[in-house]
């Protein structure tokens, strides 16, 4: 058996491959590298450069790997911002995306897909922490794009028994510890990563997008949870579906919140460096509050967090650009 690791060469994908080549697992990763870097997978996955949308070409990636059985989707376009004023480009690349791939899976038989969703697509939640069971309602066209390929697949489910699990998440932060695979977008719009590039000296300052929020110090609170749990959470996932599993969807976080400015008191302290910020306008589309329950996942996929303290997280992600300032460009 193998597993095909879609946007393995992402910051969650490259992750997640690490984790399945460490453990024995046969890895085939596809990704575009439109947003993605070939240096993030490990040598030891096979990989090929392409677009999931592209069928002949995923038909090409099967025929030539009979043993995959399983498909973990991360290949998908993830920007807030960027949705809110470019929402076709996230309905065609994810949703559309999504459609094209499930018609491959069909066709070749691969009937298990463990899929990366987000708590953008619950909205403004009406109570925290986030249950699965809880409505869901996108404020902004990326959310949307994703909850749209949850209904895909609950269809596809229904018509053709592509058993699927849908991994809801909140905020990723954190490095492999070696500091040999890390977060490296262009733009960045993550908080952690610019915090520590202010920190690095590579960033001037970091701007902190609105003080008033309905949240204890006016700014964002989020739940961050770091990669190698995240990449372990998809390996149970594909392991609950091999066992015969229903399809269901999982939440994934720490459950435990942090604003922006908590942040960055703890990146100061992990860091030792001074930070300086400013204040900059509330961003479209950022909800007040977003933390998860993750009980289920901790009760149904015996998912246990090894990285469950914040400055734990940020000293894994310190140790990546402190020595990778320029991301993979230094590699």
């Amino acid at each position: 058996m193998a597993i095909l690791v879609l946007g393995g060469a992402g910051y969650i994908g490259s992750h997640t491959v690490d984790r399945l080549v460490d453990r024995g697992v046969d890895v085939v990763v596809v990704d575009s590298l439109v947003t993605g870097h070939r240096a993030a997978v490990n040598s030891k996955a096979k990989f090929y450069q392409g677009d999931i949308a592209d069928q002949p070409f995923m038909r090409d990636v099967f025929k030539e790997n009979p043993a995959i059985d399983a498909v973990i989707h991360f290949a998908a376009f993830s920007l807030v911002a960027e949705s809110m004023k470019k929402p076709l480009k996230y309905f065609d690349n994810n949703t559309s995306g999504m459609i094209k791939l499930l018609e491959v899976m069909n066709e070749v038989g691969v009937k298990k897909i463990v899929f990366s969703s987000t708590a953008a697509t619950y909205g403004i939640p009406e109570q925290v922490p986030i249950k699965e069971s809880d409505p869901q309602q996108p404020i902004n066209p990326y959310g949307e794009s994703k909850l749209m390929m949850e209904k895909i697949m609950r269809w596809s489910d229904q018509a053709y028994g592509i058993k699927f699990i849908a991994l809801r998440y909140f905020n990723v932060a954190g490095a492999k510890p070696d500091g040999s695979i890390g977060e490296d977008h262009n733009p960045e719009t993550h908080l952690l990563p610019i915090v520590l590039q202010v920190a690095a000296g590579t960033r001037e300052k970091l701007q902190i997008f609105g003080d008033d929020y309905d949240t204890p110090d006016g700014t964002n609170v989020r739940d961050y949870v770091h990669p190698f749990d995240l990449a372990d959470a998809h390996i149970l996932a594909v392991d609950y579906l091999r066992q015969g599993h229903d399809s269901t969807a999982f939440n994934l976080g720490s459950s435990t919140g942090f604003s922006n400015m908590e942040i960055l008191k703890a990146a100061r302290e992990v860091t030792g460096k001074p930070i300086p910020t400013e204040l900059a306008p509330r961003r479209p589309g950022d909800p007040d509050t977003l933390i998860a329950a993750s009980d289920k996942a901790r009760k149904v996929l015996g998912w246990k967090p090894q990285f469950d303290d914040i400055h734990k997280i940020i000293e894994t992600a310190w140790k990546w650009h402190a020595t990778h300032p320029n991301g993979y460009q230094d590699r």
